[in-house]
């Protein structure tokens, strides 16, 4: 009987013994869609240059403002052009003299490597 007391206590241990079975492992999450990815930055904007002064225009400019500058020349009825420092006086004059004095005026604008006379002597202008 100790025989057979001992036999099922062995019994008993191995069954008892046994390893555990891993528990089932939870089901995976049902698959999502992927995040939107954000859309990729604009290039980048290249503003344009802001256009350069014309030298010619700005040296019309400053001879025209000489001539207003002269009290002894009527101003309103020349007009200047002028091209890679040569300059161009145009319209009328009441004398020969203002004529010349308008001549003079332009010669003395910074930029003005020659000047071309085309002033009209008009009585009366």
């Amino acid at each position: 009987m100790k025989r057979t007391l001992v036999g099922l206590m062995v019994l008993g241990l191995v069954a008892c013994d046994e390893a555990p079975k891993p528990a089932p492992k939870p089901a995976a999450p049902p698959p999502q869609a992927a995040a939107p990815t954000p859309p990729p930055p604009p290039p980048p904007v290249v503003k344009p240059e802001p256009p350069k002064p014309d030298p010619n225009k700005e040296l019309e400019a400053r001879v025209k403002r000489a001539l207003e500058g002269e009290a002894k020349i009527q101003a309103a009825g020349i007009d200047v052009t002028a091209k890679e420092g040569r300059v161009t006086l145009w319209g009328t004059a009441a004398t020969a003299a203002e004529r010349r004095r308008a001549e003079g005026v332009a010669k003395k604008v910074e930029g003005v490597s020659a000047v071309d006379n085309q002033i009209k002597v008009v009585k009366g202008s």
